[in-house]
């Protein structure tokens, strides 16, 4: 009986392991499958070539959109869409076996015929997908015409504007301005500006006028250097606007006053790029210790004048070309004030008719800041349209997708390449492509002017610089990003009399975006910042009777 009894309990305790290691078999199959789901992919759908991140499986089931893509994108194109891996295979099969340096380096010994057959560069960090796939398309798309009937309903809504706590003779000056400028004599024709490229050629010119006849702006002194007060540190580069308006806004004899009680405008002359460069914890992913640094820097002002309570900030001004300035300046003290930013996105932080657009130009040289200027003519431009440049957030990886997949011999669009072949192509293009990176600004803007290249805007969003007074529609093309694919019909639609006189145009509006060692010269890209400046310091602000 005893052995009995012990042979069952031996029988049932062997059971329980078993149970026990199916039970550990299960749950490891679970948290393997669990695993797999939480990894990051990238579903990228042939038809258009549309790249975007899913980060859980049950977020697919809970967005809205996702699902509405991914079952657009399958019932349009008959075609599941494909995993990372099968992705990475093909990308790496079509683009890669061919490229030695296909890291995102330049191809610095690549001559400008060797490229005509170049394929994209295609990322091998996962991190750099991952952040490409962060920014998705926004919901909601403001056109120019919009974008210019927001800046008129602005300036012509005292709801909008802040009065001064107390009066000053500015003010009256500022009241003066704007009715002058409202009241402008007609001009139909100038030899300087060429009428068809503004919206209204008499009030910019009576404007400009009145810049050059009345404004004065005062400069803090205060400030430590490097990041106020020391332009050399930021000529050349991306960020180079912020050096170069430094520059020239703090040794004009034309402009500044000694006195702020004359002053118009009040410069807050930092560098947003030698914040970021001084300040930032790298890997900290917190600005906080850059928000408190500028905000302990208007207490600082606060404290010292009286000139900052008179408007709350709105009369004070400064230009950032930094990505993040945006945001560090949303809030607090800044909110107020008139920000020249590079990344003016209407979708998010900029506020059309009282901040303005400030043009983002990659200066190679502080010696030589418009570069080789110039392009072909028209009937010498053999290129239908050309882009080149590192697949920066999720516009530019479905342009290259798209045109890689199914290649035209007149569509050029490339990965990175060295740069003198990149302005090659620029000076032999018809259209030359800017298409948004991380953030809506691109160089390419400037960069397609100052070649005679007309500009083709991929930036959903993205206000352009001066675009109060440019009719930017009249020598640029702005595609949204969801048409991409169309991209060629587009282009191809626009008659050649149409592009020919659009290219005329480009050429014409050349000045305003041309920086100038020394002295800056009339209706250069200093006074056209500055004056987009003064056109909202004066429209703005409305004053009680």
């Amino acid at each position: 009986m005893d052995h009995q009894t012990r042979g069952l309990r031996l029988m049932g305790q062997a059971g329980t392991c078993r149970v026990v290691l199916l039970m550990v078999i299960v749950v490891a199959i679970v948290l393997g499958l669990q695993y797999f789901e939480l990894t990051p992919i990238f579903i990228v759908s042939p038809g258009n070539g549309t790249v975007s991140k899913v980060r859980d499986s049950n977020n697919i089931t809970k967005s809205a959109e996702n699902e509405t893509f991914l079952a657009s994108q399958e019932a349009s194109t008959g075609i599941k869409p494909l995993n990372s891996t099968e992705v990475f295979k093909i990308l790496e099969h079509k683009f890669l076996n061919d490229s030695p340096k296909a890291s995102g380096q330049d191809r610095g010994n690549e001559t400008a015929s060797s490229l005509h057959s170049l394929p994209p560069k295609i990322p091998q960090s996962n991190k750099k997908h991952e952040h490409m796939s962060k920014k998705k398309r926004p919901l909601v798309v403001i056109s120019i015409t919009q974008m210019n009937n927001m800046i008129m309903k602005r300036h012509n809504d005292p709801n909008n504007s802040l009065a001064p706590q107390w009066g000053s003779k500015v003010d009256e000056e500022l009241k003066t301005a704007r009715n002058n400028i409202k009241n402008a004599d007609l001009v139909k024709t100038d030899d300087t500006l060429y009428a068809p490229l503004y919206h209204n050629l008499s009030t910019f010119k009576r404007s400009y006028e009145l810049l050059e006849q009345t404004l004065k702006v005062y400069v803090y002194a205060e400030g430590d250097r490097p990041i106020f007060h020391q332009p050399e540190a930021i000529m050349e580069g991306v960020y180079a606007s912020e050096g170069w308006f430094m520059k020239q806004m703090e040794s004009s004899s034309r402009f500044l006053t000694k006195d702020p009680t004359k002053a118009h405008l009040f410069y807050l002359a930092f560098s947003s790029r030698i914040l970021q460069q001084k300040l930032y914890v790298r890997e900290s992913h917190s600005r906080t210790n850059l928000v408190k640094y500028l905000r302990d820097y208007i207490d600082l002002i606060v404290s010292n004048y009286t000139f900052w309570n008179r408007t709350r900030g709105s009369d004070h001004f400064f230009t950032a070309c930094h990505d993040w300035a945006p945001a560090e300046t949303r809030r607090g003290p800044y909110m107020n004030c008139i920000r020249s930013l590079c990344n003016a996105d209407v979708g998010k932080d900029f506020v059309v008719g009282k901040d303005v657009s400030l043009p983002t130009t990659k200066i190679s040289s502080a010696q030589k800041p418009n570069g080789n200027i110039g392009g072909n003519r028209p009937s010498k431009r053999t290129i239908l349209a050309f882009f080149a440049g590192s697949l920066h957030g999720y516009v530019r990886p479905i342009l290259l997708n798209r045109w890689s997949s199914t290649p035209e011999p007149d569509m050029k669009i490339f990965g990175r390449i060295d740069h003198k072949s990149y302005i090659g192509y620029m000076k032999r293009s018809r259209f030359c492509v800017c298409a948004k990176g991380y953030e809506v600004n691109s160089p390419r803007v400037v960069e397609s002017i100052l070649y005679g290249c007309v500009p083709v805007i991929i930036s959903d969003n993205f206000v352009p610089p001066f675009f109060e007074v440019l009719d930017w529609e009249s020598f640029a093309v702005f595609v949204p990003e969801k048409e991409i694919p169309n991209l060629r019909k587009i282009l191809i639609s626009i008659p050649l009399r149409r592009y020919v006189e659009m290219q005329r145009r480009v050429l014409k509006v050349q000045q305003h975006f041309m920086w100038h060692d020394g002295e800056p010269v009339r209706y250069d890209l200093f006074h056209m910042i500055l004056h987009s400046v003064w056109y909202s310091r004066v429209f703005q602000t409305f004053y009680p009777n």
